[in-house]
């Protein structure tokens, strides 16, 4: 089976399925493959889990 990294509007990322319509709020990012990848490739890029809104106001 096929899966899709997406993220939504903070920051946050996630696996779908690549064969069904993507949730509102998420998008894909670019990077498909196996599960494994896909979470591998999540932990490589997603490295500050904190929301982006979150941050936002961190530097204010």
């Amino acid at each position: 089976m096929t899966y899709l990294v997406v993220v939504n509007d903070e920051g946050q990322h996630a696996i779908w399925w690549a064969d069904r319509a993507l949730p509102e709020g998420w998008r894909a990012t670019g990077f498909e493959g196996a599960r494994e990848d896909c979470l591998a490739h999540i932990a490589e890029v997603w490295t500050d889990i904190t929301p982006l809104s979150v941050r936002r106001r961190e530097t204010v």
